[in-house]
């Protein structure tokens, strides 16, 4: 705790009074470039990955980076999705996973969970992801199947999210793109789903590839 709490002294004293007129300006509103969707784990850091200021991400996090699909039932993730898009009028949605997710991995393993039934619960948002892995990938094991659950869900969670009514109408009038990414902790690579590839291709060109399952065996719908 004490780290945390020198961290907020040195923000102060050393960040915040030489950029004062900037977080002032954040006073009068918010308009963010993005929502960015990730998971709880806290080795990622959306801000430090993308580079962005304040200001610049609506995020949402959760265990396993999930968007349960729109319900009769309201939840805070839709109403984090509906305020982002309908509200803040933001132009681009990600959907981030990462390697070694734990939340992936209790979805392969739900034995491992031990004594956590709120995280079973929530797991069964991924059930389509669990299925698709069980049927398709039987033949995968150790980090390759982590990885290729990783970024199956990823697919899968894209498909929910287009179940909100905030993010359907703003697809239909073109005004919202959605994005998969994975993070590899290991490397600092960001890949993005590639529908035409059918592949998780680098972001922005770098030569190195995260997907292990072939292009001919991923599903490939227009997610973006």
């Amino acid at each position: 705790m004490q780290k945390l709490v020198q961290g907020v002294h040195n923000f102060q004293k050393e960040i915040f009074g030489s950029r004062r007129a900037y977080f002032e300006r954040l006073v009068r509103g918010q308009n963010p470039l993005a929502l960015f969707i990730t998971c709880s784990d806290s080795r990622i850091n959306p801000n430090l990955l993308t580079q962005a200021d304040p200001g610049d991400l609506f995020i949402l996090r959760n265990a396993g980076n999930l968007i349960p699909p729109h319900s009769a039932t309201p939840t805070g993730e839709a109403a984090t999705i509906e305020f982002a898009v309908a509200a803040l009028g933001v132009r681009d949605i990600i959907v981030c996973g990462h390697s070694h997710c734990g939340a992936m991995n209790g979805l392969l393993a739900p034995e491992e969970l031990g004594d956590l039934p709120a995280l079973r619960g929530w797991l069964a948002h991924a059930e389509a992801t669990r299925r698709i892995m069980r049927e398709k990938y039987g033949h995968l094991a150790g980090e390759e199947l982590l990885t290729a659950t990783v970024e199956e869900n990823v697919l899968v969670q894209l498909e929910h999210l287009r179940t909100h009514p905030a993010v359907a109408a703003a697809l239909a009038s073109r005004q919202l793109t959605l994005h998969g990414w994975v993070y590899k902790f290991e490397t600092g690579g960001v890949f993005e789903f590639d529908p035409n590839d059918g592949q998780f291709v680098p972001l922005g060109g770098a030569q190195e590839r995260t997907s292990v399952i072939p292009a001919a065996s991923r599903r490939a719908e227009p997610f973006i």
